[in-house]
């Protein structure tokens, strides 16, 4: 269930199209023998998954105290994206084949013939959507954030990969249903630096993609989120691998199977090889997600400028 809370006077209609400022955390779940929800391996990620849906979501927006409530209301929206561990990835992406013999039959066995699992680098992200850097600096340095929920991360998450993101809506989705969403990686190609990387992304690239026919057919939301963290040791928000990252796909679709319909499609193809004209594509990642929508009271959406 959407938490609704008191409407924030930055969602104004003259604002409406301005790029958002987002914290997009990549999260891994802790160890399971310092899990404080799971010490079982079998359980670990589906018991971290449920805590972090049913006990840190809701603690995280809880007010303590009176004031808490206009701060938590300058959080525009709050997703958690889970990774389906049996949606497409990268690392096996779809078609899907059994594992053959020489002659290409069937195995007597599996036993032996499978391809050892490849998981993704990240559990999930918190999507964290604000007006501006005020905002963002005003909930997560709230003292409430500070001594009761940052904690909790420690204990709960084995590592967190922030990265500091101005968001690009490409394709709204007014409806707000983005319950299967793509997330990509993209590592800008060593001839760019990253201000040109983004301006051709945004401008070039997002025409390419919009302007295939299986965008529009199965796509649902388009998102581009430009980092603009830091990329120095030591700063507010760095981190060693998120700070790597030079932009974020997000793709919203209505189930499954259009995600890998879109990923098997003569326009993705036209997508991906377009990319290597920008991007490292080997160097990035994308893998599946399932999006608990906790707040938004930015809905419905709009396409972002642009210029």
């Amino acid at each position: 269930m959407t938490t609704s809370i008191a409407p924030s006077t930055s969602t104004e209609p003259d604002a409406r199209t301005a790029p958002l400022t987002v914290l997009f955390s990549f999260l891994l779940r802790a160890d399971p023998a310092a899990n404080a929800s799971e010490t079982d391996p079998n359980l670990s990620f589906e018991t971290w998954g449920d805590y972090w849906r049913k006990v840190h979501g809701p603690r995280f927006l809880h007010p303590d105290e009176a004031d808490d409530r206009t701060t938590i209301s300058r959080l525009l929206r709050y997703d958690q994206i889970h990774r389906v561990a049996s949606g497409p990835t990268s690392l096996n992406p779809p078609p899907y084949r059994p594992p053959l013999d020489a002659d290409g039959r069937l195995f007597e066995t599996i036993v032996g013939h499978v391809e050892p699992y490849r998981r993704p680098q990240w559990d999930g992200v918190a999507y964290l959507n604000f007006a501006g850097l005020d905002d963002l600096g005003a909930v997560l340095g709230a003292e409430r954030v500070r001594r009761k929920i940052l904690p909790e991360d420690q204990a709960i998450f084995r590592d967190l990969g922030p990265v500091l993101a101005r968001q690009f809506i490409i394709m709204p989705n007014t409806a707000g249903d983005d319950s299967i969403i793509l997330i990509k990686t993209h590592i800008r190609r060593d001839d760019l630096d990253r201000e040109r990387f983004q301006r051709r992304w945004l401008h070039d690239h997002a025409e390419l993609v919009v302007g295939q026919a299986d965008t529009q057919r199965l796509v649902k939301r388009y998102v581009q989120l430009h980092n603009i963290g830091p990329v120095t040791a030591g700063a507010p928000f760095f981190h060693p691998v998120a700070s790597r990252i030079d932009g974020v796909t997000l793709m919203a679709f209505a189930s499954m199977k259009d995600v890998e319909s879109f990923l098997l499609s003569d326009g993705y193809a036209v997508i991906e090889e377009a990319e290597r004209s920008i991007a490292i594509v080997e160097a990035g990642e994308y893998w599946t997600g399932l999006t608990f929508t906790v707040v938004d009271q930015h809905a419905p959406e709009q396409a972002s400028a642009t210029s």
